[in-house]
């Protein structure tokens, strides 16, 4: 059982483990995989009267079939802004304009892109070992700090490390399966 002093501490690492996994989590959603998806264009901003705005507030946002999207704005004065937006978001989509909708083509992936997108995403899943073992480091420094602090035992100093250590591992192991999932989400063809 962790001493009391240190609960916090723990709860606060755990925490900010979670939201490094989450991070990262998002970060490969925006990688392409040659399937149709909305994420593709959740970072797209239209420019909708002077305020750039989130593309899926300005219209629908479906996908039509695997290789396929499709944007239908609310409003039709947003359809030339939009593909704009989309063309100029350097992700390799042009946007096909018919008048009333943009059907947005999903190229597939070459072998070569293929590789190029794993080993993003291999440097994704490490600069999100980096952040959680940084918050071991930190959650293990005020273990220490509290520890001599308040008097507490050695004992309970080296329970509350190994908490914190169970958490890294855990949370290490998340990150090489979402990679894991990523890569042969990329790589299938």
């Amino acid at each position: 059982m962790i001493d009391p002093g240190f609960k916090d501490i723990v709860k606060d690492a755990s925490q900010r483990m979670d939201k490094s996994v989450e991070a990262m989590h998002d970060e490969l959603h925006n990688i392409r995989t040659g399937k149709a998806t909305t994420a593709l264009l959740e970072g797209i901003k239209v420019d909708y009267y002077g305020t750039p705005t989130p593309i899926n507030q300005v219209g629908n946002l479906n996908v039509l079939d695997p290789h396929t999207l499709n944007f239908t704005p609310w409003d039709k004065n947003a359809l030339a802004e939009a593909e704009k937006a989309i063309r100029s978001a350097d992700i390799g989509l042009n946007p096909v304009n018919d008048g009333t909708n943009l059907r947005i083509p999903i190229p597939p992936l070459t072998e070569e892109r293929r590789k190029e997108l794993v080993k993003i995403v291999k440097k994704y899943g490490e600069d999100a070992k980096v952040a959680v073992r940084n918050v071991r480091r930190d959650a293990n420094d005020h273990i220490k700090k509290k520890q001599k602090e308040d008097s507490l035992s050695e004992d309970s100093q080296k329970e509350a490390e190994e908490e914190v250590q169970k958490l890294t591992d855990k949370h290490t192991e998340k990150i090489d399966e979402l990679i894991k999932k990523k890569e042969a989400e990329v790589m299938e063809v």
